[in-house]
């Protein structure tokens, strides 16, 4: 007799259903929260900070830009104003009036351009053979080479004047030019390039070698490109330098129209001797134009030629 056994199924484990991923829970968020805020407070109040800190060195430019256009009463007047209760542009016109202002500011402009290019060249090729090229008295040249930032400008200024003056060159810009590029102005330059030099991996030289480059060909084509932090950081030294020069003009030059801008300043006073104060900062406001440029354009590079500037010794 067969019988027919209907076997019911065999229920399995019991399987829940996914769970899904829901938010983590409250409790972590606020650590991560308050990681997260940390940085913005710390940045909040630094960049606080630096505003502050940077009030004693923006005010006076502030001042100098918005007393240009006050007249000489307001100028002087007590409380000080901030900005001018009439704004007036009559001290720019008398800027180019009184004296030929735009002579002398081509004169500054075109000097600076010159002395920073002759002094990027000369410094350059000397701070490229003082780093590498070995030859006997190397060290002790150097060091030579840098008592010159030891000796003022007012030390020198009397033999210079009569070299000049023997030459015939007194009234003319090229003891503006020459005297620079090739004097102590640029030793600090030459430092600079040196220290940038000896920075760079020797490998560079030995694989322009294997490409058949030459002394000359290393430097041009390697040395020089890769050298453009510390060019910038050079170029800014000399134009600022150059742009302020005040004891040299005075002693070379004698006629307004070759005069640079730092004597040009000094001109502008009324019939009884005094300063005309709106006018001297109108002019010391156009003179700020070209450094504030220079600055803007390689203050990266500056940066950088600094930093690497003390790399080796």
């Amino acid at each position: 007799m067969r019988s027919d056994v209907t076997s019911a199924p065999v229920a399995g484990p019991a399987t829940d259903p996914p769970a899904l991923a829901g938010p983590p829970p409250a409790v972590g968020d606020v650590p991560a929260a308050r990681r997260r805020r940390r940085p913005r407070a710390v940045r909040g109040l630094l960049v606080a900070l630096l505003v502050v800190l940077s009030v004693p060195f923006v005010f006076p430019t502030w001042w100098m830009a918005t007393s240009s256009l006050k007249p000489m009463s307001e100028i002087l007047r007590i409380p000080p104003t901030l900005w001018p209760h009439e704004v007036s542009w009559d001290a720019y016109a008398d800027v180019f009036a009184l004296q030929p202002f735009a002579q002398q500011y081509w004169n500054s402009l075109y000097i600076a351009a010159l002395v920073t290019a002759g002094t990027i060249l000369v410094a350059s090729l000397a701070g490229y053979a003082f780093a590498r090229i070995s030859f006997p008295g190397a060290n002790a040249l150097f060091v030579l080479v840098l008592v010159g930032m030891l000796v003022p400008a007012e030390v020198t200024i009397v033999p210079l004047f009569r070299m000049v003056n023997a030459l015939g060159l007194i009234d003319t810009h090229w003891p503006l030019i020459v005297v620079p590029i090739f004097g102590a102005p640029s030793v600090l330059a030459t430092f600079i390039m040196r220290q940038f030099f000896l920075g760079l991996p020797r490998e560079l030289e030995e694989a322009g070698r294997m490409d058949g480059l030459g002394r000359w060909g290393i430097f041009w084509r390697i040395a020089f490109p890769l050298a453009r932090p510390a060019v910038a950081a050079v170029a800014i030294f000399t134009f600022l330098k150059s742009w302020n020069l005040y004891l040299e003009p005075i002693v070379y030059l004698s006629s307004r129209e070759n005069f640079t801008l730092p004597q040009a300043l000094t001109q502008y006073v009324d019939a009884y001797g005094g300063p005309m104060w709106n006018v001297q900062l109108a002019a010391t406001t156009l003179t700020v134009i070209p450094v504030l440029a220079v600055f803007l354009v390689a203050q990266r590079q500056f940066v950088q030629g600094l930093a690497h500037s003390g790399l080796k010794g």
